[in-house]
């Protein structure tokens, strides 16, 4: 119940709630800023954290370290600066820390440490603890196993309705997500489900095994944690049962760690779109690793900008012929890059929510080709007429613009759905093919066929 008395920060509320943290730990007020921290949501605190500096990290966390939402605070923290709290706390905290946290929270905790710190850790808790913690860890942090609970409520399918209930109010306290009650057989396999709400329509003296679902949605240990997120997303549940090979029952992952994994996935998506790596943690990292992490991606671009260089470089002649074909380059290479990266993202995101499937391959690029070429047709007019009636000489330099901008469009949208679209055939990450990479090849092809199509039209 004291969760639902902490007040979540709307709007400003937030900077409200930072200015006054501030001010408090300049006061050397502890006492009302414990009273001050213990009535903020951990997730609000760990947003609050972003905006200190590490001397008000330092003084504040001192104090957060003595309430019971230290565990829940830490598992809200961006991992950069959970590390640079945690390595200063002795192991026997941190072990009692970790004890009281969510098996799932304390595994992602325990995985994030350096390996000699969390070997330590671990030696400080009990028995049971680290053997669940332990189960946790055996499994890739991005699969189902990895996601996964164990503090899950299951029952036997030979007990009554009356007995289930029993168990359900003596046994929920601890456990995740008690909306559903998977129901198990033999030796623990997932046999069905039962909502909560179905459980107390029926008589106490009716077996679960005659009211339970038998058609349970689950996922394997080894699922991928996108797969995952799709099957909660498609079915609309609050959380999936995990099996593992023999299809006996290991836990549940929730809808709330499906909210992350999609919050993840995207925000590595857009990062790797716009060329800048798939760290996630890049706005925390110091200049030169920003930097660092970005540089290789601004390869691409700064190798198409030598071959666009080399191709404008080979069209010389006809350049200083007519000069004015020099002033149409950079809205060729805008219009061309601009629909291209258009096309790029709708294919991107199409896989990556499932909307868009391998075997609709040519179907896909042949729709994309006939929205490049309807935007092509008229940003080709539009410019062509412009330049027609902006420039009396040449005549046609109206149509080689006109005709440049359509072939230009109509190529870009088709290339920027295509590549995508190939990376994923080949099981590579379709988000790489966005940014400097379709933009790029669009500019070198864009503008070498802006010029070969001025000097085939002008006779030059």
């Amino acid at each position: 119940m004291e969760e639902t008395t902490k007040k979540e920060l709307i709007g400003n509320e937030g900077m409200v709630v930072l200015d006054m943290i501030q001010r408090l730990n300049r006061r050397k007020a502890t006492a009302h800023l414990l009273k001050l921290i213990s009535k903020t949501h951990p997730a609000d605190m760990a947003w609050v954290f972003r905006h200190l500096s590490k001397e008000e990290r330092n003084d504040v966390f001192q104090v957060i370290a003595q309430t019971s939402l230290v565990g829940e605070f830490l598992s809200e923290l961006d991992k950069s600066i959970m590390l640079s709290l945690v390595e200063d706390l002795s192991n026997e905290f941190m072990a009692g820390v970790i004890s009281k946290m969510p098996t799932d929270d304390a595994a992602d905790l325990i995985a994030a440490l350096p390996e000699e710190v969390a070997d330590n850790i671990r030696k400080h808790m009990n028995k049971e603890d680290r053997e669940e913690v332990d189960e946790l860890l055996q499994y890739d942090p991005q699969t189902a196993g990895g996601l996964m609970s164990t503090d899950y409520m299951y029952l036997d399918e030979e007990l009554s309705v009356g007995e289930a209930i029993a168990k359900v109010q003596k046994r929920s306290e601890e456990k995740e997500m008690v909306f559903y009650l998977y129901i198990t057989h033999g030796e623990g396999k997932l046999a069905g489900v039962v909502s909560l709400r179905e459980l107390l329509m029926h008589p106490p003296h009716r077996l679960l095994k005659n009211i339970m679902k038998s058609n349970v949605i689950s996922v394997s240990t080894d699922t991928d944690q996108e797969e995952v997120a799709h099957v909660v997303s498609q079915y609309n549940i609050l959380a999936v049962p995990v099996v593992d090979s023999s299809y006996t029952l290991v836990g549940i992952v929730t809808v709330d760690d499906i909210i992350d994994v999609i919050r993840e996935e995207a925000t590595e998506d857009f990062l790797q779109m716009a060329g800048a790596g798939k760290d996630r943690e890049i706005l925390l990292k110091s200049i030169s690793a920003n930097a660092m992490t970005r540089a290789p991606w601004l390869l691409a671009s700064w190798l198409g900008g030598v071959m666009g260089i080399l191709v404008i470089n080979s069209f010389t002649t006809e350049l200083n012929q007519v000069l004015a074909l020099a002033s149409f380059i950079p809205i060729v290479l805008g219009m061309g890059g601009n629909i291209a990266t258009q096309s790029s993202t709708i294919i991107v995101r199409g896989i990556a929510t499932g909307r868009i499937h391998m075997d609709q391959f040519f179907k896909i690029i042949f729709k994309e080709m006939r929205v490049g070429l309807i935007l092509g047709v008229i940003y080709g007019i539009l410019l062509g007429v412009f330049a027609y009636f902006g420039y009396a000489e040449p005549k046609l330099l109206g149509l080689v613009v006109g005709i440049s901008i359509f072939f230009s469009m109509s190529m870009a949208a088709m290339v920027g759905a295509f590549i995508p679209l190939v990376l994923k055939r080949f099981d590579i990450d379709a988000a790489v093919a966005t940014g400097p990479f379709v933009t790029t090849s669009i500019d070198v092809l864009g503008v070498f066929m802006f010029l070969w199509i001025a000097k085939l039209l002008l006779h030059l």
